[in-house]
């Protein structure tokens, strides 16, 4: 099993690149995914959490209310630091589980946005990162998410720099590209990520 870590900053397009290897054949373990369901009506995470912030930060529903959740945590280090006391133990558990159902010449893509942020390079075989130009990921952020230029500048920022992003990598992908491009792109990785599996079982046995 090659256990590959992917991320980009807000905007870069790692959700596609994501799409496009798994069309390859890749497992792809979502991050943003788990955390939203580990924090589902009914858990013992969502409990954890009313426990640690009240009921203030539950929706009509009874789901988690997110915006107001993200507003108290934002502008507060230590009530982020709380939140993610809960949630990442919780993550990292599903995506234990999740990665130990793979096959072991399997290709498994841990997507995780926060990758830099969290130093969590050494967890993985290897580190793919998605990179774009700062005017691109504006450029998306505004255009197709529908952001105001100061919340999506904002929102860069709150993020690692591109330069410690490309640091921690083993294999760029440049998303500055037309589609078809980023397509050859995407397939000439995955040729390189299937041979790296290879050669690591092959080691193993």
């Amino acid at each position: 099993m090659l256990k590959v870590g992917l991320t980009g900053g807000i905007g870069a397009g790692k959700s596609e690149v994501s799409r496009l290897l798994v069309e390859h054949g890749a497992v792809l373990i979502d991050a943003d995914r788990i955390a939203r369901e580990v924090v589902a009506p009914g858990t013992p995470g969502l409990a954890a959490v009313v426990e640690a912030f009240g009921e203030d930060v539950l929706a009509e529903d009874g789901g988690l209310d997110r915006p107001k959740l993200g507003s108290i945590v934002f502008a507060d280090p230590d009530r982020l630091a709380a939140l993610n006391s809960i949630v990442h133990p919780l993550v990292g558990a599903r995506s234990r589980e999740l990665e130990s159902a793979a096959t072991e010449d399997a290709v498994v893509v841990h997507d995780v946005p926060l990758l830099a942020e969290n130093a969590l390079a050494p967890l993985y075989d290897l580190v793919i990162v998605v990179d774009a130009s700062p005017e691109t990921q504006l450029d998306r952020l505004v255009r197709l998410r529908g952001m105001t230029e100061q919340d999506a500048r904002a929102r860069m920022a709150a993020q690692a720099t591109r330069e410690k992003r490309l640091e921690i990598a083993d294999v760029v992908i440049d998303n500055d590209v037309p589609l078809e491009e980023l397509r050859r792109r995407v397939q000439e990785v995955w040729g390189d990520l299937v041979r790296r599996a290879r050669v690591s079982r092959s080691s193993q046995e």
